[in-house]
């Protein structure tokens, strides 16, 4: 089972880990790439790399037979497959251990087993491991709700609606069935009884074929965004020990049902009175495994690797041992103060703090395609207690930024400093409800940002004269402030003072002369005036148009011209970043175009349909 080459059947950051694990263990490493990805930075890493396929993953990250072909032309003897993907998918580690290659992972039957959610259930209640309330879908009681609807197979929020009212049932199940097929390629689904205001704790597993299982420090990912974690950290706050005792008993317990080797990981909803729900098993690593290796000290990528050629692990569960705390924040390419959309574009620059572990798909400027996922980077901190950590956390989020395009950096900084995730009050529901209504509105823009835009329009272009500064200097008495015009992307115009010494920010001049400076992780846009312009209109389509919520594929077109509509009927839907959304009537009318069709490849804001309002 030993091996020299293992091939990365992945992408971005992840694929990077593992690149550096392996150089550090002395290994070859082969990354497989897309078109897309040919400047990518894992590709440039890896000791040799292959193209694989188009940008579109299902035929390239997701296309078995290219994969297979790109290990036998590189002479790779495993196969790594990171997360996402085809990570979990059985079929997958069973061809490559048919052809003859090191699969680092679980074996492909426990994999199958696992992967469904009905059959990991059915494991857990054998090994011991608590479970919700299931139901069939023709016989929800009314006092079941609210329940859970999501796919069996799969996971990453895909497939999964929250019903509270019987009659939203039907309709939610629909939704879950065609979204589990289109991602899965399985519509099976699961009703069950949905955990109000749950913490959702994972615990990461480690097991070798020899039998032997550690469960090491636990996790809290409850901050979270339709069922897509941002903040995640290591062990899980606010719990009794007897809770995470429980948590840990139980993970091992599963494990040894089901003959698990490598790494995986147990999920968990914990109820506000300690109650601990199984959710569902990965069989993989997880995107949010550095915060356990903060804790443990114990390299979770090292560790698959020495399991895959066969060594027995190195800690038992009595050595293992949590130290500190750690929180990690993933940085999305979305925009959280417009119901988190996806964002795809140009990044212009970046900037990582230093006191930090970065986890990066980028070191520079990159492009973020509607192709995949669009998770940019993962900023992780440790610290003495969970205090410490979250502090250091939010030094490090004000000294990062992304220039170029619009991220979720400034929003999981304002979250993070929260007095609500301070106190541990946020549950996995909490991003979605009324609680965190003044989060999701967007924070007015601060003075500082105008006063580092200020001075950075106001210094001009380079001059070597002491008399093309804009510094205020005077030869009698102290120096003057110089006040600079100043206009937001609304159109707003200010007058702000430019001096000498600015606040801490990060900026970047543009060609066109405007600055983004960003703020405590949020990025604002100033130009000097132009009194030919009389603001931005963000919304160029009229009312009666409707169009592309974000650039994506049009999964479906629900009505046709002449058809008439009411205020909130699902039009169609866009399918972008592993996100479906719904194109909706925005009044009573009758649809008078319509553009798009079923397949179509569209840009953001690009017209789809018309609705002509009804005469009142």
């Amino acid at each position: 089972m030993s091996f020299s080459s293992v091939l990365i059947a992945n992408r971005g950051e992840i694929a990077r880990r593992v690149i550096r694990a392996c150089s550090e263990r002395g290994l070859r490493s082969i990354a497989v790439y897309s078109e897309a990805d040919a400047d990518a930075a894992f590709v440039r890493e890896a000791d040799h790399a292959v193209l694989i396929g188009p940008a579109s993953p299902l035929h390239s990250y997701l296309d078995v037979e290219r994969i297979l072909a790109a290990a036998k032309e590189s002479g790779a003897e495993a196969v790594h497959p990171g997360y996402g993907f085809l990570s979990e998918r059985a079929d997958f580690a069973r061809a490559v251990a048919d052809a003859g290659l090191v699969w680092i992972g679980p074996s492909a039957d426990v994999i199958e087993v696992m992967g469904r959610k009905d059959r990991a259930r059915e494991l857990a209640e054998r090994a011991g491991v608590p479970v919700t309330a299931r139901f069939d879908e023709g016989d929800v009681p009314a006092d079941a709700y609210p329940v859970l609807v999501k796919a069996a197979a799969g996971g990453g929020g895909k497939g999964m609606h929250v019903v509270r009212d019987p009659a939203d049932l039907e309709a939610a199940i629909a939704t879950a069935r065609r979204e589990a097929s289109s991602a899965f390629g399985d519509d099976t689904l699961l009703i069950e009884t949905y955990v109000e205001r749950g913490k959702h704790v994972e615990v990461q597993v480690l097991a070798d074929a020899a039998g032997n299982v550690v469960a090491l420090a636990d996790r809290d990912c409850s901050a979270q965004r339709r069922h897509q974690k941002i903040v995640e950290e290591a062990p899980a706050p606010f719990l009794d020990a007897s809770v995470h005792a429980k948590l840990r008993d139980a993970s091992i317990a599963l494990c040894k049902e089901v003959g698990y080797t490598n790494a995986g990981t147990v999920e968990y909803l914990v109820t506000p009175d300690g109650n601990a729900y199984f959710l569902e098993m990965n069989t993989r690593l997880q995107v949010e495994h550095p915060v356990t290796e903060e804790v443990t000290g114990i390299d979770l990528v090292q560790a698959q690797l020495d399991v895959a050629a066969g060594r027995s692990l190195q800690v038992t569960q009595d050595e293992v041992e949590v130290r500190g705390h750690a929180i990690e924040v993933r940085v999305y390419a979305e925009d959280p103060y417009a119901g988190f959309l996806p964002q795809s574009g140009t990044i212009d620059g970046l900037v990582w703090p230093d006191d930090a572990r970065i986890e990066a798909a980028f070191d520079g400027p990159g492009v973020v395609t509607t192709s995949y996922d669009p998770m940019v980077a993962k900023i992780i901190v440790h610290g003495a207690d969970r205090e410490a950590a979250r502090l250091r956390l939010i030094d490090a989020l004000d000294e990062a930024a992304v220039f170029g395009l619009v991220t979720n950096l400034g929003f999981a900084r304002r979250l993070v400093a929260s007095p609500e995730f301070a106190a541990g009050e946020v549950h996995t529901s909490w991003l979605d409800g009324d609680e965190a209504a003044a989060l999701l509105e967007p924070p007015p823009l601060p003075v500082e940002a105008m006063r580092v835009a200020a001075d950075v329009l106001a210094a001009g272009p380079a001059d070597p004269s002491p008399f093309a500064l804009a510094d205020g200097w005077r030869s009698a008495g102290p120096s003057a402030a110089r006040r600079v015009a100043l206009m937001d992307l609304d159109g707003v115009s200010h007058w702000v003072d430019a001096v000498v010494e600015t606040p801490h920010a990060l900026w970047h001049k543009h060609a066109s002369g405007a600055v983004t400076v960003v703020w405590q992780g949020q990025p604002w846009v100033l130009t000097p005036p132009d009194p030919m312009r009389q603001g931005r209109d963000h919304s160029l389509a009229g009312d009666a148009e409707v169009t592309a919520p974000m650039p994506g594929t049009v999964l479906s077109i629900d009505v046709v011209q002449g058809d008439t509509v009411t205020a909130g009927q699902r039009l169609g839907t866009v399918e972008a970043m592993k996100m479906e959304l719904a194109l909706t009537a925005p009044h009573d009318g009758v649809v008078t175009e319509v553009e798009a069709k079923t397949g179509d490849q569209v840009k953001l804001g690009q017209h789809l349909l018309t609705v002509e309002a009804s005469e009142s």
